[in-house]
């Protein structure tokens, strides 16, 4: 029996055919992969799964029975659990209250805290977790507060588990231990869907595999035996794709730019303790570590979002200071980490977005031209490949993948002389970050000048020229990529190892 046969699930919105009578089947006790470029209709067909959007038609079985999924209450009662990209936490309260918010257990009309505490935390000693069930969720690490939301589901009575790019934001430490819970909860018979971009992992941990391109299921429920990264790519994009792009800088040319001693404290922590930095033309430079440690507070810095209690900052032995608006007149473009934050207005169009921090190229005696923003617009469309209907349409309309490639096409238009990059490539599928990898190659070797901070270890070793790890506000090591293996970069960037200098 399948845990879930979804059949002829079709799915229309106003001008775009999310999915076109996709069958999916999932196994019981199986872990099975599903592919796809960014706008195949993946998160679509899991939001259905799980109650969150109604399709327009087809039907659903879980376990044999057919049954008509219309809110995520109800795919809870039925065993499906969802673990989304962005997880859905309270920081201020502990494991246990984010465990058992909506299914708390009473005494009389009281919260009991200690049989709930007791519960959890034999879930957590049960599968190895690691952690405390009265710890408050704002101390935990990435991974943790992944076992916590993947606890919830569990807490549920979950057997069908989907996780939404669950390894974007792990060390290669996290990710084992990640893989070993779902091995765990696989051997309990429990089913479980990954929706992901990174083919090497798929290859380590999924059973099977179904492939979605422009909302037909082209690969459904087939076997990961035999198969390769290279193999999956092309099922994925429909032609061959080059994995792994590599190139090393041609030529390395003078300083581009150079920090002094950034500095930012916050309730007498060190946020950014006495950082300097060096940037040559013609170079990337790459800094890897995991969320929290400093990375965004650096990114604001050098990009005049943030004013450090101490910064020495020069551009070609020049001084810079001042807002953003400043540092983009300045050629220094900006890639943010967040697009939802500070890369995009959802709610405004795609050509609205194309545009923002750079409206006085359209402006005509102060007049926007909206007719050259629309030839600007759809060119870029086009040469990025965002898939949309026309760029009039929302920001918020489009998946993730797409929304990113409308940010990284608005900076690289501009062709500024320094790129700053955060986590370019996140929820991007393996046809885009191909391009966007090949792209900041092509700027390097123009002479510009890249700053990439990635989570990413396999990107960020591949594309840097030189690479440093940041831990706790702090760079504690330096060196060329291939001087570190991924353990020991794993183990830098969550300060279980000492500082490593190397001479560069």
């Amino acid at each position: 029996m399948y845990a879930v046969e979804m059949r002829n699930i079709t799915k229309q919105y106003p001008l775009v055919r999310a999915l076109d009578n996709v069958d999916f089947l999932l196994e019981e006790g199986e872990i099975l992969s599903l592919l796809g470029e960014n706008g195949a209709g993946k998160s679509t067909l899991m939001k259905i799964l799980y109650g969150i959007c109604k399709p327009d038609e087809g039907e659903i079985f879980v376990k044999g029975t057919a049954t008509a999924i219309k809110s995520p209450k109800q795919a809870i009662d039925l065993g499906i659990g969802m673990v989304h990209q962005h997880f859905m936490l309270t920081p201020v309260l502990t494991v246990t209250e984010n465990i058992v918010v909506g299914c708390e257990p009473v005494k009389g009309i009281v919260f009991d805290r200690e049989t709930a505490e007791r519960k959890v935390q034999e879930m957590i000693d049960r599968y190895g977790f690691g952690i405390r069930a009265s710890q408050k969720v704002s101390g935990l690490s990435v991974g943790e507060q992944q076992k916590v939301e993947i606890l919830k589901a569990i807490y549920r009575n979950a057997d069908i588990l989907i996780l939404d790019e669950p390894t974007a934001v792990l060390t290669p430490q996290e990710v084992e231990e990640l893989f070993h819970i779902l091995r765990e909860l696989k051997a309990q018979n429990k089913s479980i869907v990954i929706i992901t971009h990174k083919l090497k992992e798929t290859l380590a941990i999924a059973d099977s595999i179904s492939v979605l391109r422009d909302g037909k299921m082209i690969t459904g429920h087939v076997s990961i035996k035999g198969a390769t990264a290279d193999s999956l790519a092309q099922m994925m994009v429909g032609r061959e794709v080059t994995l792994g792009v590599s190139r090393k800088a041609r030529s390395v040319g003078g300083t581009a730019l150079r920090v002094r001693d950034i500095t930012l404290k916050k309730k007498d922590r060190y946020i950014l303790n006495h950082i300097s930095l060096e940037l040559k033309k013609g170079e990337i430079l790459g800094i890897a570590g995991i969320e929290g440690n400093g990375q965004t507070e650096l990114i604001e810095c050098l990009t005049g979002i943030c004013h450090p209690d101490r910064l020495d900052m020069e551009k070609d032995g020049q001084p810079i200071k001042g807002g953003p608006d400043e540092f983009i007149r300045k050629g220094i473009g900006h890639i943010p980490e967040d697009r939802m934050t500070r890369g995009l207005v959802l709610d405004l169009s795609i050509l609205d977005n194309m545009i923002l921090g750079y409206q006085g190229r359209f402006q005509k005696n102060g007049i926007l031209d909206r007719k050259k923003m629309k030839h600007f617009a759809d060119s870029l469309l086009q040469e990025f490949r965002i898939k949309a209907p026309n760029p009039l349409v929302k920001a918020s309309s489009l998946s993730g993948g797409n929304q990113q490639k409308i940010v990284i096409a608005r900076v690289f238009s501009e062709d500024p002389d320094i790129i700053i990059v955060a986590q370019p490539t996140r929820g991007v599928d393996i046809g885009a970050m191909e391009y966007i990898h090949e792209r900041l190659l092509d700027l390097r070797d123009e002479g510009k000048a890249v700053l990439l901070i990635s989570a990413d270890l396999d990107e960020v070793k591949s594309l840097s020229d030189r690479l440093t790890v940041i831990y706790d506000g702090e760079l504690v090591a330096e060196g060329r990529p291939e001087e570190f293996d991924d353990m020991e970069l794993g183990l830098l960037m969550t300060g279980a190892k000492g500082e490593r200098r190397a001479s560069i």
